[in-house]
């Protein structure tokens, strides 16, 4: 339990229906975005374009925000409502992990296992190098300014 100002214990933030609405809001708008990317990019070559698109774009915006929040901002009751409403809601919803294996499950039923494996490979992989990338951008913003 987190303790405020003044001392007195508060409900742990997963209790808080502010919090939580936060969270569906932000989840809300990232299944949106999500299903707009799936809209917008139809599988090319049996590989599922939007969801690659939203995980590793979700990967890097995720890195991002994080640094950001860590490195450049207090920690304090805006801090949180971002990080809720931007990284586990929007971003939660936005990628698709559970798409991944879906599509990767679809790819291995149709005898495309070479196809499976890379796309499994490049989302894995990828997300990782562009959560990297992410709080690389953000570290070096926040040592640019003043």
């Amino acid at each position: 339990m987190d303790t405020n100002t003044d001392g007195a214990t508060q409900r742990p933030q997963h209790l808080q229906p502010g919090a939580v609405l936060l969270v569906m809001a932000g989840g809300a708008l990232g299944a949106l975005a999500r299903h707009s990317i799936g809209l917008l990019l139809p599988p090319a070559a049996g590989w599922p374009l939007a969801t690659l698109a939203a995980n590793l774009s979700g990967a890097f915006v995720l890195g991002l925000l994080l640094e950001f929040l860590a490195l450049g901002a207090r920690n304090d009751a805006g801090t949180r409502a971002v990080r809720l409403a931007a990284g586990t809601g929007f971003l939660g919803a936005f990628t698709t992990y559970s798409a991944l294996a879906l599509e990767a499950n679809l790819l291995l039923a149709e005898g495309q296992t070479g196809t499976a494996i890379a796309y499994l490979l490049a989302t894995l992989a990828g997300g990782f190098l562009a959560s990297l990338a992410g709080v690389g951008v953000a570290s070096r913003w926040l040592r640019r300014e003043p």
